[in-house]
């Protein structure tokens, strides 16, 4: 078991942490992704590792990005 945590901008509603989630909930491996909305932090738990590239592009995908 592993937990990540992540700094995503643009977020802005729950229409937002929504999105967040499920894209990264769809990565093999993901068991929970929590979302806060004010401070922009996701943390995921997996069952094994999950590459940062692959969490920055679910991110991408519901169409925000990670925090450098």
């Amino acid at each position: 078991m592993s937990t990540s945590t992540y700094t995503v901008t643009g977020m802005t509603c729950g229409h937002c942490v929504q999105a967040v989630q499920t894209e990264i909930g769809k990565i093999d491996g993901v068991t929970n992704v929590d979302v806060d909305l004010a401070s922009g932090r996701v943390v995921v738990e997996a069952g094994g590792d999950i590459a940062a590239s692959d969490i920055a592009a679910a991110v991408d995908e519901a169409g925000y990005e990670l925090a450098d």
